[in-house]
C-alpha cells in the first residue's frame, strides 16, 4: 500500500487531482452511492432544470461494467500517462497555462456534447490532451498494440481507428482530437507559425492563484516547430523570457 501511495503522490498535482476524481466518481455510481443517471450530461435537464453539475460529472464519470471495464482502465492509463507528461513537459512550471488548456478544451467539449446529445465526456477530454501531447512530440516513436511503432503525430488517429474497429464508434475520439487541434492551432500554430493574431491567452487571475515556478515572462514561448530558431536566437543573446520546451520522449519512458 505504501508503494501505491508513493506512486500516487508522485503524479503531478493537476493530473493527480483529475485522475483521483475520474476514479472516485465512477465508483460512486458503481456502488450505488449516487444514481448514475444524475451524472450524465442531459441537455434538457441542464437547460430546463438547471442541473449545472452535469457537465462536470459527465466529464469524470464512466460506467464500469464487465463489458466496459477494460475501456475504462485504458482511458485512465491515457489520462495518467499523457497528462502527467504534458504537465511535466511542455507545461512544466506553468500550472496556470495547463489549467487554462484543460478548461478551454472542457468548455469546447461540453458545448459539443450539448449540441450532439453526448452523455459522457471523459474520453473526449482525455483524447484532447493526448492530441496536444502528440503535437509537441510529433517525431517521437511510440509503440502501440501488437508491437506496431510509428510517430506520435499519428497516435490520436490510430487510437480513433482502433476503437472504431473494436467498438464500432469513433465520435468521442474524433471530438477530442478536433478540440485538441483547435487549441493547438489557436494557441501556437496560427499566431506563431502563420503570423496571425493571438486568440487565446491565459487569464491573469490564474497566474495569481497558480504562479509560474520558473522565471521569465508569462506565456508559452516558441512552439515545437519554431524550436530550432528559438535556440539559435538564445545562443546569440536574444529570446529573453522565452521558455525552452525541451524534447520528446518515448512512450512509457521516464
Amino acid at each position: 500500500m505504501s508503494d501505491i501511495g508513493d506512486w500516487f503522490r508522485s503524479i503531478p498535482l493537476i493530473t493527480r487531482s483529475w485522475f483521483a476524481a475520474s476514479l472516485a466518481v465512477p465508483f460512486l455510481g458503481k456502488f450505488g452511492l449516487i444514481d448514475p443517471r444524475n451524472l450524465l450530461l442531459a441537455p434538457e435537464l441542464f437547460f430546463n432544470k438547471f442541473h449545472l453539475w452535469r457537465p462536470v460529472t459527465a466529464t469524470l464519470y464512466f460506467p464500469v461494467y464487465p463489458n466496459t471495464g477494460f475501456l475504462f482502465l485504458v482511458n485512465l492509463y491515457f489520462l495518467y500517462h499523457y497528462s502527467s507528461r504534458l504537465e511535466t513537459g511542455a507545461f512544466d512550471g506553468r500550472p496556470a497555462d495547463y489549467i487554462f488548456m484543460l478548461f478551454f478544451n472542457w468548455i469546447c467539449i461540453v458545448i459539443t456534447g450539448l449540441l450532439m446529445n453526448m452523455q459522457l465526456l471523459m474520453i473526449p477530454l482525455i483524447m484532447s490532451v493526448l492530441y496536444i501531447w502528440a503535437q509537441f512530440n510529433k517525431d517521437t516513436i511510440v509503440s502501440f498494440w501488437f508491437g506496431t511503432r510509428f510517430k506520435a503525430h499519428y497516435l490520436p488517429w490510430v487510437i480513433l481507428v482502433f476503437n472504431f474497429i473494436i467498438g464500432g464508434s469513433f465520435v468521442n475520439e474524433l471530438v477530442g482530437n478536433l478540440v485538441g487541434h483547435l487549441y493547438f492551432f489557436l494557441m501556437f500554430k496560427y499566431p506563431m507559425d502563420l503570423g496571425g493574431r493571438s486568440f487565446l491567452t491565459t487569464p491573469e487571475f490564474l497566474y495569481r492563484f497558480f504562479p509560474n515556478r520558473r522565471g521569465g515572462v508569462s506565456g508559452f514561448g516558441e512552439p515545437p516547430s519554431r524550436r530550432p530558431a528559438a535556440q539559435e536566437q538564445a545562443a546569440g543573446g536574444g529570446g529573453r523570457g522565452r521558455h525552452n520546451w525541451g524534447h520528446g520522449f518515448r512512450l512509457g519512458g521516464e
